[in-house]
């Protein structure tokens, strides 16, 4: 009779080797959201070898921080030329593991190579400029100039809902600069994320210059807390980052957390149109990405036709398996997560809400959810509901929309649809997120706008150019010449 399988133990990345610590933590069993089997188990990286991490790290920045910025460039080409020649790999892990629909991984795995040229081409072109110090009386004689320089060794701590391509985020942007980056990824994205780091050693990245290590809560606060570490970028919820920050210190600290993204659709606009948009950013992706459409805010005028139009957009959607390439709407994360959004749904409806589309669920697969006449109170209304799940909300006028829009701790990015120049140039003033789109939904994003959130979505900005500049910071030289 044949014997089982043993499951892949998943242990730190560090030096360019897969490093086992002498005395090994505890392993945590990672379950695929697909079958609801365990696929690996990952070690919960324990303090020395976290220490170990963040000291290889120092030692590579320290080895090669006067390393000329065309041979960063030229590894971040390596590394992107590497990532496309593992899609077809990179895809079928982000399936299992994480249960992204093919089409939707396809997209991610693809997009992050593409992250990486980009970085790679505008890290060339990242100056400092010259300060007039002569403007000061004093200042005669003497000339300034500023340049970009690293921080040294930068912590990475990312999510599970894009694990490559927010890892890249911020790996690329702090390689290119000349940082040492020791990523703790979300233990469903550690598989990929020990995957990515191999694929960057074998295209020649130095040794040291991006290690991993795996686990859970207790790796991700020692690693941000190590007096070595000189700059964290996190993405991630509010929660776990204001216990981040306490445990970091004071040291730079970039952080995209949570959301409630709120899309207006105003009487002006194209209400089909709108409504296909919007159903694709709140349903697809299983809902799981901050920029997720959630609180949807609709112009009376409009209100009945617009909802009847989104429920047939999320109807249309195919929710099935994630390897289906006509997948739209896959699994959850884990049948927790699905509990978690199936329980704020209730809550919701036993507080006056109602369904305009009930939702149904198989496992850690979620149909989309559309609730109206949601109380303000209701955690749905105030919370992020991470899940394929929205509300529809009418607005007696477009100050009440606006007003509706605003009511929320959070806010990372948002989206309007009208006709009109003249309330885009308002909402653009007045909605207080990070980004605003247009007459495109929540969920569109390109990679070379800063991206980031206001109130308790975050601080700091993302995006090729902007996270160039975050992972770096201003050195001033003056020069008496006289």
């Amino acid at each position: 009779m044949p014997t089982q399988a043993q499951p892949l133990v998943l242990v730190p990345f560090i030096d360019g080797v897969a490093d086992t610590p002498s005395s090994s933590g505890a392993q945590i069993a990672l379950v695929s959201p697909n079958r609801g089997e365990t696929y690996a188990l990952m070690l919960d990286t324990p303090a020395g070898q976290v220490q170990a991490a963040v000291a290889s790290a120092q030692r590579a920045y320290l080895a090669h921080r006067r390393v000329a910025l065309a041979q960063r460039a030229a590894w971040l080409h390596a590394a992107a030329a590497a990532l496309e020649a593992a899609v077809p790999e990179l895809v079928e892990m982000l399936i299992a593991d994480i249960g992204k629909p093919r089409r939707a991984a396809q997209f991610e795995a693809q997009r992050s190579a593409a992250f990486l040229r980009m970085t790679a081409a505008q890290v060339l072109v990242l100056g400092g400029e010259t300060v007039p110090v002569d403007a000061a009386a004093n200042g005669a004689g003497r000339v300034g100039f500023t340049r970009r320089v690293p921080y040294g060794v930068v912590a990475a701590v990312t999510p599970f809902n894009a694990p490559i391509n927010l890892l890249v985020q911020k790996v690329g942007p702090a390689l290119a600069v000349g940082n040492a980056v020791v990523v703790k990824p979300h233990p469903t994205g550690a598989r990929i994320a020990l995957r990515v780091a191999a694929l960057f050693a074998q295209a020649g990245l130095p040794a040291g210059l991006f290690n991993v290590v795996t686990g859970d809560r207790e790796p991700a606060r020692l690693l941000v807390s190590d007096p070595n570490v000189a700059a964290v970028t996190f993405t991630g919820g509010t929660l776990a980052g204001d216990a981040l920050v306490r445990a970091a210190g004071a040291k730079k600290f970039v952080a995209e957390l949570g959301s409630n993204a709120a899309n207006i659709v105003l009487a002006d606009a194209d209400i089909a149109d709108a409504a296909k948009r919007i159903a694709s950013a709140a349903f697809e992706a299983s809902g799981q990405q901050c920029i997720s459409a959630q609180r949807v805010i609709v112009e009376a005028p409009v209100y009945e036709a617009f909802l009847a139009a989104f429920v047939n957009a999320a109807r249309v959607l195919r929710v099935g398996e994630a390897a289906d390439d006509t997948t739209d709407v896959g699994p959850m994360i884990s049948s927790a997560a699905a509990d978690r959004v199936m329980g704020m749904i209730a809550e919701a409806i036993a507080q006056g809400g109602r369904y305009a589309l009930e939702p149904t669920r198989r496992d850690c697969i979620v149909s989309p959810g559309i609730v109206v006449d949601v109380p303000r109170r209701a955690q749905m209304w105030c919370d992020e509901a991470f899940g394929p799940v929205a509300i529809v909300e009418r607005a007696a006028s477009v100050d009440e929309a606006l007003a509706l829009a605003n009511d929320s701790p959070f806010g990372l990015q948002g989206a309007l649809f009208t006709a009109s120049l003249a309330s885009a140039m308002r909402f653009s003033e007045e909605f207080d997120v990070g980004s605003l789109w247009v007459n495109e939904a929540s969920r569109f994003r390109l990679d070379m706008y800063p991206f980031g959130g206001v109130k308790r979505s975050g601080f700091g900005r993302e995006g090729v150019r902007y996270a160039l500049e975050e992972m770096s910071q201003l050195k001033f030289t003056g020069i008496r010449f006289q």
